[in-house]
């Protein structure tokens, strides 16, 4: 056997590896639900950055106007107040007269990420010591805000976050859904089962202010692509931990061009590399299905690389089942499971591409990525 075969072989291992212990933690994950406490119901402030129109926009924001929770607020900021997103937030105001729903139109920029500005703007406006987040483009469920803050009755606990499962429109997102239902989550819960996570997600982050005042507020992360991230580990290197929420939010897939999914997700590899560089190069072991093609070819179809090849993709599909499926009841990979080795064949030429360059494009910006995801304008 060759070097570059027993390498290949061995990425192959360690993949498989990984996929039965991405099922494991996806299974331990689900036997210990987070139990509610119905006596528990702190007040929330929700600030819900806006800019634009996204898919489903109206039902979207709707969806944290009707919660099943008894005092909450909610803070949309805007920058530009000729946005037509403001026209939806007006109507929201008139629908839901109960909820106590404020509209924030400034452009105050404290940083190159133009969503902390918004933040930033929002939370001025805040009247509780809780503090929710979530993208514009989530959808949730009544119950929402009664589970996601069961675990701030820990007062150790400093953010809580949680998983989400991809509503798709049009074959580009489809196939975009299928990727991050059935291969992102599962390194979040290898993380979990390890040694807790120690980030969080634009989907859901749930913060007390005076965690974000011990990090520095939002102007520690302004200049930062992936703030989400930040917002989880600052807190965790603080001291606090950062929970994942056994509630999964429906995330709403804009329809876009191949062309705009591919460099969406080559922003994120970058962003991702340019973060944790020796988290990214470890991505290397999770692309079986690549490594495992690679290694039949270079054992010129022998009985080896077919073996292998068979026990990494049945390892593959079956870690995405689980995890798409019984973890995140994604309806999306329910039904297009079989095209996960496409996906990853993808995955992994969008790896290597987000090895290569430091520029992005991001909501008609062109800024450049620095040391640990920092970013500045591109003149």
């Amino acid at each position: 056997m060759s070097m570059i075969e027993l390498v290949l072989l061995i990425l192959c291992l360690a993949a498989v590896i990984f996929y039965g212990y991405g099922i494991y933690a996806a299974i331990a994950f689900i036997r210990h639900p987070q139990s509610i406490n119905s006596q528990f119901h702190p007040a929330i402030s929700i600030l819900k950055p806006v800019c634009g129109l996204d898919r489903d926009t109206q039902t979207n924001l709707a969806s944290f106007c009707q919660q099943d929770y008894p005092e909450y607020q909610i803070v949309f900021a805007v920058r530009d107040r000729h946005d037509p997103v403001i026209a939806v937030v007006e109507k929201l105001i008139l629908q839901f007269p109960q909820v106590d729903v404020q509209l924030v139109v400034s452009d105050r920029i404290i940083g190159a990420n133009l969503k902390v500005s918004n933040l930033a703007n929002a939370v001025v406006a805040a009247k509780h010591e809780v503090l929710l987040m979530a993208d514009s483009d989530i959808r949730v469920g009544k119950d929402y805000l009664q589970r996601v803050i069961q675990p701030l009755q820990d007062d150790n606990v400093g953010v809580v976050t949680c998983l989400y499962r991809s509503l798709a429109a049009g074959w580009v997102t489809t196939l975009e859904a299928v990727g991050t239902a059935t291969d992102f989550p599962t390194g979040v819960l290898v993380s979990n089962q390890n040694s807790g996570i120690k980030f969080a997600f634009g989907s859901t982050i749930v913060i007390r202010q005076q965690v974000l005042k011990a990090i520095g507020g939002f102007g520690a992360i302004a200049d930062y692509l992936a703030d989400d991230f930040q917002l989880g580990y600052l807190p965790a290197q603080a001291g606090y931990k950062v929970i994942l929420s056994d509630y999964i939010v429906d995330h709403v897939l804009e329809t876009s061009t191949l062309f705009d999914a591919i460099q969406r997700q080559i922003r994120w590899a970058r962003c991702i590399r340019v973060s944790r560089p020796w988290d990214y190069l470890g991505l290397l072991l999770t692309h079986g299905t690549c490594n495992s093609l690679l290694l039949l070819v270079a054992t010129g179809g022998s009985t080896l690389g077919w073996l292998v090849l068979i026990i990494t993709w049945v390892m593959r599909l079956l870690m995405g089942w689980v995890v798409s499926v019984k973890i995140l009841h994604d309806p999306v990979a329910k039904k297009f499971w079989w095209v996960i080795p496409v996906r990853d064949l993808i995955s992994f030429v969008i790896w290597c591409l987000g090895w290569m360059g430091s520029t992005i494009q991001w909501r008609g910006q062109q800024l450049r990525l620095g040391r640990g995801g920092k970013m500045t304008t591109v003149v």
